[in-house]
Formats: C-alpha cells, sequence, structure tokens
C-alpha cells in the first residue's frame, strides 16, 4: 500500500540511502508514492535535460506540495503557472539586473556586520560553540526585509513578530508534509497548527499590505519623475518600488495582489536557501583549513589597503577561489535538495523512452551532485572541480543548485553576491573549526538535525 514512501526518509540515512541508489541507477528510476502515483526520479545531466529545458508550457512545478505554500505565497513566480509565470518572469527580470543589485552590497555588509558584533560578544562571554543556521537564517531574514521593503526591524538583536511568523510559516508548511492525514485543507485548519497557520499568513500579509499602500501614496504624492530622482540620489530603490514601477508592453502594471506575491515568494525563497548554503560552506571549510586560510588570504590580500573592511561590488569577480569553494559546497550540500515537474505533454528521453503526461518527475539534484558516473569522488569536498579550465569538460546540468531552463532561480546573481559578501567579511574576522558532526536533514531545505554547530574563533 505504501510501496516506496518510507525507502528514503528525509534524513542522514536517506541520503545514504540515496547515494547509494544513484550508484545503481545512475540515470533514471521510478519510486512509488503510494500505491498508485509513480514518481520518475531522474538523476543524471543528459535526463534532466529533457525536463529542465522543456518549455514552461509542458513542464509544470509539480503543485504536490507547492498548494500548501499557495495560502501563503499566492500566485508569485515559485507557484505560478502558464501565461500569468510568463508575464511575471518577464516583468520581474528586470529587478534582478546588477544595477538594481549593486546597491544591496552595502546592506549585505551592514546586516553582517550586526552578525559579527553578536559574535564578538557571545565568544567574549565564553559562547564559542554556535549554530550556524540560526544565526545566518536572522542575518539573511534581516538583509531580505531591507533589500524588499526599505524596513528595519532589528531583527537580529531583538523580537520580531513579522519574522517569527515568516520562520514559523516556513516550519509549518515542512511539518504539514510529512503528516499524510492533514493534506486535506478542511482537516488541516480545525487542528491548532492550522490556525496558527492562518494567523501567521495575515500577519505576514498586512505587513506587506502595510508596505504597498504606504508607497502607493507616496508615489502618488511624489510623481514618478521626483519619486525616481530621491530614490536614485539615496542609491535606495527596493525590491517594492521596482514591481510598483514595472509595466509591461502594453503599459499594464502589477496589481497589490500580486506585488504581496511576489514580495513575499521572495522572503521565503530568498531566505532559506541563502542561510542554508551559507552554513554549509562554513562547515565544509571548517573541516578543510588549508580551503579555509586560502580563502582568507585571499580576501586579505583584496582588502589590504582598504578601511573600513567592506565589501563592494566590483571586489564580487576579485573572489576566484572563494567563489569555487562555495560552488563546491553547493554541490556537496545543495540548498534545495529536490525539485519536482509535472509533464503535462509527454517527454522524450534520449534514450527513446518516453515519460507520459500526468507523471510527476523528481530532478534529484541531490543524487545529481553526487552522481559517481558525473562527477569522480562524489563524496569529497574539492573546490578545484570549479576550476574554470575544469568546469569546461562537464554538462552544464552537472551542477543545478539554482535549477536550470526556462524555470531557474530568478534571484541567483542575488543569492551568490550575498553569500560572497557573507563569507568574505565573516572569514576575514573569524576562524572555524568542527564542532558534533551534523546529520543532514533534507526538507524543503538541506538542514541539519537539531542544528549545525560549528566553533567560532575571532581573529585578531
Amino acid at each position: 500500500m505504501w510501496s516506496h514512501r518510507g525507502s528514503v526518509s528525509p534524513t542522514e540515512e536517506g541520503l545514504r540511502e540515496m547515494t547509494q541508489l544513484v550508484a545503481t541507477y545512475p540515470q533514471i528510476f521510478k519510486r512509488w508514492l503510494g500505491p498508485t502515483i509513480p514518481v520518475i526520479t531522474l538523476c543524471h545531466p543528459d535526463f534532466v535535460r529533457s525536463v529542465l529545458n522543456a518549455s514552461a508550457t509542458i513542464t509544470h512545478k509539480n503543485m504536490f506540495l507547492s498548494r500548501f505554500l499557495k495560502p501563503w505565497l499566492g500566485d508569485g513566480l515559485l507557484l505560478s503557472r502558464g501565461d500569468k509565470w510568463r508575464h511575471h518572469r518577464q516583468m520581474l527580470t528586470p529587478a534582478f539586473h546588477f544595477n538594481i543589485l549593486k546597491p544591496y552590497v552595502k546592506i549585505f555588509n551592514k546586516s553582517v556586520n550586526i552578525m559579527h558584533a553578536k559574535w564578538q560578544r557571545l565568544t567574549s562571554e565564553g559562547s564559542t560553540h554556535l549554530d550556524m543556521f540560526e544565526h545566518i537564517s536572522l542575518m539573511t531574514l534581516d538583509s531580505l526585509q531591507k533589500c524588499i521593503f526599505s524596513f528595519d526591524s532589528n531583527c537580529q538583536e531583538s523580537p520580531s513578530e513579522y519574522i517569527a511568523a515568516i520562520l514559523d510559516l516556513s516550519t509549518l508548511v515542512t511539518k504539514r508534509y510529512y503528516q499524510f492525514f492533514l493534506y486535506m485543507d478542511f482537516l488541516y485548519y480545525l487542528t491548532p497548527e492550522g490556525r496558527r497557520f492562518c494567523r501567521a499568513c495575515d500577519l505576514v500579509h498586512d505587513f506587506t499590505d502595510a508596505i504597498i499602500q504606504e508607497r502607493r501614496r507616496t508615489l502618488a504624492t511624489q510623481g514618478i519623475d521626483d519619486f525616481l530622482k530621491i530614490k536614485t540620489k539615496s542609491k535606495s530603490l527596493d525590491f517594492i518600488d521596482v514591481l510598483l514601477l514595472s509595466k509591461d508592453e502594453n503599459g499594464k502594471e502589477l496589481s497589490d495582489e500580486d506585488i504581496r506575491a511576489e514580495a513575499d515568494t521572495f522572503m521565503f525563497g530568498g531566505h532559506d536557501t541563502t542561510a542554508s548554503g551559507l552554513s554549509w560552506v562554513l562547515y565544509n571549510l571548517a573541516r578543510h583549513p588549508e580551503y579555509q586560510e586560502h580563502c582568507r588570504k585571499e580576501v586579505q590580500e583584496l582588502l589590504r589597503d582598504r578601511e573600513p573592511k567592506e565589501i563592494e561590488w566590483e571586489d564580487l569577480a576579485q573572489l576566484p577561489f572563494l567563489t569555487m569553494c562555495i560552488k563546491e559546497s553547493l554541490r556537496l550540500h545543495p540548498p534545495a535538495p529536490f525539485l519536482s515537474r509535472h509533464c503535462i505533454q509527454d517527454i522524450v528521453l534520449p534514450d527513446g523512452r518516453i515519460i507520459p503526461k500526468g507523471n510527476i518527475c523528481s530532478i534529484n539534484v541531490f543524487a545529481i551532485h553526487h552522481n559517481p558516473s558525473v562527477w569522480s569522488d562524489p563524496e569529497v569536498y574539492d573546490p578545484f572541480r570549479f576550476d574554470p579550465k575544469n568546469t569546461q569538460k562537464r554538462s552544464p546540468l552537472a551542477f543545478i543548485p539554482f535549477s536550470a531552463g526556462p524555470r531557474n532561480c530568478i534571484g541567483q546573481a542575488f543569492a551568490m553576491a550575498e553569500m560572497k559578501v557573507v563569507l568574505a567579511l565573516t572569514l576575514l574576522r573569524f576562524c572555524f573549526l568542527p564542532d558534533t558532526e551534523p546529520r543532514r536533514q533534507p526538507d524543503l531545505i538541506l538542514r541539519a538535525e537539531h542544528g549545525l554547530w560549528l566553533r567560532v574563533e575571532p581573529l585578531e
């Protein structure tokens, strides 16, 4: 009856079993989700190409899990389909142009400085064992609030009702996914957790709506030209501003509901994934002190004659080894380990086999990144895999931490910029040593059971 539902669990043991499966079946295999739902798992670049490069109208994101997010995120880019997705993708692309992202680097600097001040205080008091996920999640949420809303909640230093609601919603969605008897909405919303989910949704929506309305009033009072002059002069054009000013080729604007959906989607998609990526990079560098020191020297050389020690936009391209270390960590510990698509047309695979329409395809990012037929010694952390002379030999779909194809992650440049700034300044000021070996936990995001703890030592 339950078929393979328990065979690859969201645990350390489940990931090890997946590693064995991909070694045995290096291209594709089928599992059963209950007695009637087949899931086609793709774990080789040649086979995922057929699905990822298909038109977004041929392979939709699988709504099996997404419907739990719908009351929170609405029809944002993550969950929308068809013409609406295509229309929004075109309108949102300018929001992630480097001219928009460039001023965000100052925000990243400020947010990580707050985290570092807290770490300095904690370590001086004797607390040298820190959970990376706990601290870095708050730091990424702090940055996102400033980049999206120009709002400073001081969430790294004091409790924030809005930030607590975001964290609560993420936890509740993940928990519901593993409680099969609560898949039916009418049952879920009768439970204490369902009611808590509704309250958190209302709080988050009210916060976003209030900022949109306040910004619309400002725009109406100042006019578009003066509004843009003020924003350009202060370099404070945020995500909400860009969405409010966006128009399609017919002059149509986004509705307030659409803007709220995209802002809430960015908050959801931008904090957990980046926090996971950063935490696992620090873990891998703690286990490989020679690479950690190489990164540190690269940053020290870059900032040698500079005060204050801040990373600027132009510096991001001057950190090649740090970038290699980030990418290798994203390979070994992909923040989003699994993607899924619902095929609404037949998909022809390279060997001639066909995935019939109506089936769910799992693009197993973790399996692709750990596939021994794609990567030699896949369990070894080796940043030199991403030396430019080595990357030319591989399929671009061998490394897909941000997905690929028409529905790839629109915010990947934002995420990489934030990770580089945070890691550069963090390695400049602190040394990281291993603590208790973490047990990986692949939920919506790749986490560590009970936190990812490292020993943190300030550098003189």
